[in-house]
């Protein structure tokens, strides 16, 4: 995508954008008591509120690659809590008051407070739990599974989208809770990072101390090819982390042998079959892939499970209900013919740093018998 390609549609969301923060600022201050500058000046904060994001995410180009991540001093820290949140309390006020509007409610100094109120406090419950992953236990239960994979379990993180508001602290304390479960594999389903590795290599860098006796093994997500998805694939291989790029290895654990496979996200030359392609016999398929639409083509290559990611379950109200619109698939275990599919809610989140309704998880699959 060229740089002419990026600005334009820059432009169109940031239009749209504005334009909606144009509906919330027209609700809000419509019944305020202010006239003069102090509106003008109320509006010019409605603007402002609108562009912070976009100034965040020209910041994040311009400052990403500075050294070793010390790039980003405290200021433009700030700013990205600050761009992100707001994006996530603005999220709030357009649905809130969209929803106003359908029910006809008048628009009162009282029942503006309400909605304002309301999204605020959302807002605040949203952040603290986005800072809180919780731990999800599954099992798949495979046909014909061998007593020795019976058992097998592989952790799954997804979605961590390091970067702006996701640091060092979070990915630490992520480690640890997934090292501590005691896996046999780990699989790293894509996005993980939003950045250049320069800049976010000292906070990605926990990522090296996953511990499963079989390996941990990443595939890339669209984010990744946003930002460098060569730079990043070596620096998850430097980490110790191997990358399976429409390919795959073999695990064995006693008489039991599980392929374990991996493809590029959709947006590159993602294909299930071509992970396959001369492998030798074993017990189970296990897919990587970050994209839950890829289970159509695995289903077809012949797996037993796919893990995947991408679609954070909506992330918050009311995008994890209309999430169900664009997706076949949101979060959870599902079967589609012969084979199960996983998709993790993500184990970080992108944007506003809030969850609702669509908690963050590391998850924890076990294969048992059918």
């Amino acid at each position: 995508m060229t740089r002419l390609q990026v600005a334009a549609r820059l432009g169109i969301v940031g239009g749209i954008w504005t334009l909606l923060h144009i509906y919330v600022g027209a609700h809000v201050l419509g019944p305020a008591p202010i006239t003069g500058l102090p509106r003008v000046l109320a509006w010019g904060a409605v603007l402002l509120v609108a562009w912070l994001p976009l100034i965040a995410l020209i910041t994040a180009r311009r400052t990403a690659g500075e050294g070793n991540g010390r790039g980003r001093g405290f200021t433009i820290r700030m700013l990205d809590w600050v761009a992100y949140t707001a994006m996530g309390l603005s999220s709030l006020l357009i649905v809130s008051f969209f929803t106003t509007d359908l029910l006809r409610l008048p628009a009162t100094a009282t029942v503006v407070l309400v909605v304002v109120g309301a999204a605020a406090f959302l807002t605040l419950v949203g952040m603290v739990l986005a800072r809180r992953p919780l731990v999800v236990r599954v099992t798949v239960p495979i046909a014909h599974l061998p007593s020795d994979l019976a058992g097998f379990r592989i952790l799954q993180l997804s979605d961590l989208h390091i970067g702006p508001t996701i640091r060092r602290p979070f990915v630490d304390a992520v480690v640890d809770r997934a090292n501590a479960l005691r896996p046999d594999l780990v699989a790293v389903t894509g996005d993980v990072a939003d950045g250049l590795v320069p800049e976010l290599r000292e906070h990605v860098a926990p990522l090296a101390r996953l511990r499963a006796p079989h390996g941990a093994y990443f595939v890339t997500g669209n984010h990744e090819y946003y930002w460098d998805v060569r730079g990043w694939t070596r620096e998850l291989e430097r980490l110790g982390i191997a990358v399976l790029s429409n390919e795959h290895r073999i695990v064995e654990r006693g008489a039991g042998r599980l392929l374990v496979a991996g493809v590029t996200d959709l947006s590159a030359a993602s294909d299930p079959a071509a992970a396959v392609a001369g492998a030798p016999p074993s017990d189970v398929r296990v897919l990587l892939a970050h994209q839950p639409r890829s289970a159509f083509a695995a289903q077809a290559a012949g797996y037993d499970l796919q893990l995947s990611g991408h679609t954070h379950g909506g992330q918050y109200f009311p995008f994890n209900l209309l999430v169900r619109l664009f997706q076949p698939f949101v979060a959870g275990l599902h079967r589609l013919e012969s084979m199960w599919l996983y998709v993790s809610r993500g184990t970080g989140y992108w944007g506003p740093p809030l969850r609702l309704g669509a908690p963050a998880e590391i998850t924890l699959l076990e294969l048992v018998p059918a």
